[in-house]
């Protein structure tokens, strides 16, 4: 049996997905059911059971039966100020599950993220030495950096864990995340709606507008590694997820345009005061660590991932 937390979101449904097609249909799915807007997300899954978020974990009824927790769920909205969340759901929360399995010998995959790079100043390296000093920007990356540092101190551990710091990752099954959506999908809402893109502007000198880089990775590359990660066993570690190339807005923008066969236009709008000192204008994950597990797959290039997503999810309002 799998369990998968945030079974309902964006990356936990498409891993709910990627498990159905390999043939993996016994499966304990985790989460907060009393809100409806994610439902279409896992329409058409196979599972066995259900469990709410807050009460799977409180009792030993199916340890026995578990040979593998991915742990996917979090609050991810880097716009919230109210820290008992984040501590709540981030940080406690998956103290819990890290006990749990420690307790029932369970493997573990739990999600971290880039946002705990901060302003990169130390460098986007997965050396773990490294986390200690880390100071991201906003309270959801100091929960996941919080999370991370608490498992580094850890005696006791599942017998395999993989932490995996997500850089910016965008696919199918996103449309509920509203703000929190990525930049490709509200940029081709925007072209279908008013055939131009607005994009932030920079508010610092070394970047001009739309030249801010992230390092874009899509969600099928992402349940690629997981599974990987899941079946392969290779050293317990906390490991970078990108592609470990950063690419900029623009880049991504006009590939949005060119998977419609549209002509780019894009202005420049002023950057929210509320994420203005809380914004990463360069992530660009090393992935030399994942690489030395053995994984050789390719990621796909962000034109690539673009094309499919647009072309085969976006114009057709599919789901993964």
């Amino acid at each position: 049996m799998i369990v998968v937390t945030g079974a309902l979101g964006f990356i936990g449904s498409c891993m709910l997905k990627k498990l159905n097609n390999e043939g993996h249909t016994e499966i304990f799915i985790v989460d907060d059911f009393s809100k409806h807007e994610k439902d279409l997300n896992i329409k058409d899954r196979l599972y066995y059971d259900y469990f709410e978020r807050d009460t799977f974990f409180s009792t030993s009824l199916y340890s026995s039966h578990i040979d593998f927790i991915l742990h996917i769920g979090a609050r991810t909205d880097t716009t919230e100020f109210d820290k008992n969340i984040f501590n709540k759901l981030n940080l406690n929360y998956s103290k819990t599950v890290w006990n749990y399995c420690v307790k029932y010998k369970i493997p573990l995959i739990y999600v971290s993220s880039a946002a705990t790079y901060g302003d990169g100043k130390l460098g986007y390296d997965d050396d773990t030495s490294l986390i200690p000093s880390l100071k991201p920007l906003n309270l959801y990356g100091e929960s996941k950096n919080d999370f991370d540092k608490w498992v580094l101190e850890q005696k006791e551990t599942p017998p395999n864990w993989y932490g995996l710091k997500f850089f910016n990752v965008f696919g199918p099954n996103e449309y509920h995340k509203n703000r929190m959506s990525s930049v490709i999908y509200h940029a081709y809402k925007q072209i279908i709606k008013n055939g131009v893109v607005e994009l932030f502007k920079s508010h610092v000198l070394e970047y001009k507008n739309g030249e801010q880089l992230r390092d874009f990775i899509y969600i099928k590359d992402v349940i690629d590694v997981m599974y990987f990660l899941m079946t392969q066993k290779p050293k317990s570690d906390i490991y970078n997820l990108g592609t470990g190339k950063a690419r900029s807005f623009l880049d991504l923008v006009n590939a949005v345009f060119h998977s419609l066969d549209k002509n780019p236009k894009i202005e420049f709008i002023d950057m929210p005061i509320d994420i203005r000192n809380k914004y990463q204008y360069f992530t660009e994950a090393r992935m030399n660590k994942l690489y030395s597990t053995g994984y050789i797959k390719s990621f796909y290039t962000l034109e690539n991932a673009v094309d499919d997503y647009v072309k085969n999810y976006l114009i057709t309002n599919s789901y993964y």
